[in-house]
């Protein structure tokens, strides 16, 4: 979404929003009337290119019914846990992390309390890591993600030295990296992997306002050590994978209902509050996914 504020987004699949246009994103709705074969009224519908307005005509083609019973009625889940942050976690591990059950596994996740790395550490998890360390930026965040989400320790980058807490937290050394943030703190984790280690690059939030190329290029030293260790960082396009959708939304609506994938999330009422909203998202106010809720009969905007 913040790339999308540059003139270049850095990406193929996401286009700049336009000036005098109105702003879109990931949301959902239900439908008040229809003449498209596909849907009819009362059917929850999500879109990646949903308007920022209470009420729309919209092009049915662009529209994918969703199922209720899935996130036993928590439609919201659908733009995070059971939607596209979800699927971004589960295929970037299953693609990308290269775990083993049993083979004693340490993975990191930075940005641990966002909407990608609350669940990335749970899958992590249930995917067969030994120990799971998450990177976050308040004592409240690293609690919870200890007490509620299962991660085995939490570090505040804040507070102290991230490289000597990730050797103290981290013995064995690091075998997976979930990366959420770029810059200094995943330069960090990067110096302390082990060889043939992964790096699943989520995203790099520290970088956005920056006028640099995606993925950001790691500085000179990081670099040797990447090459020199054998650790993988290929950039990760969860639209690559259009095939495990479904598989993957049917596995994440199924942890949740055993109780297995624990859903945060942060919700905002009002379209007049976006811009709030998306500041506090940028500079972390929220956990889990931000949600802004736009309309009491039911339209809600991912962020």
């Amino acid at each position: 979404m913040r790339c999308r504020m540059n003139e270049d987004t850095g990406s193929d699949y996401i286009s700049p929003w336009q000036l005098s246009q109105v702003v879109d994103g990931g949301g959902i709705g239900i439908i008040e009337e229809s003449k498209h074969t596909n849907f009819t009224k009362g059917d929850f519908v999500t879109s990646f290119y949903w308007p920022w307005q209470t009420k729309v005509i919209l092009d049915g083609n662009i529209l994918e019914k969703v199922d209720p019973q899935l996130v036993d009625g928590h439609l919201s889940y659908f733009l995070g846990a059971i939607g596209m942050p979800g699927l971004t976690s589960l295929i970037g591990i299953q693609e990308n992390g290269h775990i083993t059950a049993g083979s004693n596994q340490t993975m990191v996740v930075s940005g641990a309390a966002g909407a990608c790395g609350s669940l990335a550490g749970q899958i992590g998890h249930l995917m067969g890591c030994s120990r799971v360390v998450g990177i976050c930026g308040t004592p409240e965040k690293c609690l919870l993600l200890t007490s509620e989400l299962g991660f085995d320790a939490a570090i505040n980058y804040k507070e102290g030295s991230v490289a000597e807490q990730l050797r103290e937290l981290c013995p064995s050394g690091v075998d997976v990296y979930f990366d959420n943030v770029g810059g200094d703190i995943s330069d960090t984790v990067i110096s302390q992997m082990n060889q043939d280690s992964h790096i699943i690059l989520c995203g790099q939030i520290s970088q956005y306002n920056k006028d640099v190329p995606y993925p950001p290029p790691l500085p000179s030293a990081v670099e040797a050590i990447r090459k020199e260790r054998n650790i993988t960082r290929e950039r990760f396009l969860v639209l690559n994978f259009k095939d495990k959708f479904e598989s993957g939304i049917l596995q994440l609506s199924q942890w949740f209902k055993e109780g297995k994938l624990k859903i945060k999330e942060t919700m905002i009422n009002g379209l007049e509050n976006m811009g709030a909203a998306f500041q506090s998202m940028m500079t972390g106010g929220n956990i889990g996914k931000q949600i802004v809720c736009i309309s009491e009969e039911t339209s809600l905007l991912s962020l």
